[in-house]
């Protein structure tokens, strides 16, 4: 199963590529993004049921941890943003306000950016919190692991709750990087001793 999986990404991610070559659509990791577009940005998450809201304050703290356009010419056409908690002194990114415009969606650009962000954060501990199926099945395909609130520590889930990122386990899934897979049993026991 997992070869299969492995192939499929790899093939979808491909493609995705092709398909932004032949659109000279451009993928870029920026921590810059006008105002004016932040302000576009943050009135979608605002209007799509899907997207948590980001206030432009928000996404320019968002920037600091970079973010990855899909660009054609100067529009941006796609995007996806890290998003930063700190628990503790520990940092675990979210990714975070992925979206597609409808002219290109179906074509695994999602997908694209995912694994972008993905690979860009390999080495820190980094979370997904959606209710999208095709969001869940990506993840799957990027390696990520499924887990419930019960493996993370109360004091993760206090501070998800107050950032108001606790949500339903019956409509979202959390997925976590391998990184943060392999080190949640010992970031839960440190999170407990600091409680």
């Amino acid at each position: 199963m997992e070869t299969t999986l492995e192939k499929d990404i790899n093939k979808a991610l491909l493609e995705a590529t092709a398909f932004c070559e032949d659109k000279g659509l451009e993928l870029v990791f920026t921590h810059e993004v006008s105002k004016t577009q932040l302000q576009i940005i943050s009135e979608r998450t605002k209007n799509l049921p899907a997207m948590y809201h980001a206030s432009v304050g928000m996404l320019l703290d968002r920037l600091n941890n970079g973010c990855f356009l899909l660009l054609k010419d100067d529009d941006i056409v796609g995007h996806i943003f890290a998003h930063r908690h700190t628990i503790e002194k520990h940092s675990v990114y979210e990714r975070s306000s992925l979206w597609i415009h409808k002219t290109y969606r179906n074509h695994n650009l999602g997908l694209l950016l995912m694994d972008a962000l993905t690979k860009k954060f390999s080495k820190a501990f980094l979370i997904s919190i959606a209710q999208d199926k095709t969001v869940h099945l990506n993840n799957e395909l990027l390696g990520m692991k499924f887990i419930t609130l019960k493996d993370l520590s109360p004091v993760l889930i206090e501070t998800l709750e107050k950032l108001g990122k606790l949500r339903d386990e019956f409509k979202y899934k959390y997925y976590v990087n391998p990184y943060f897979e392999s080190k949640i049993n010992q970031f839960n026991k440190i999170l407990k001793n600091i409680s």
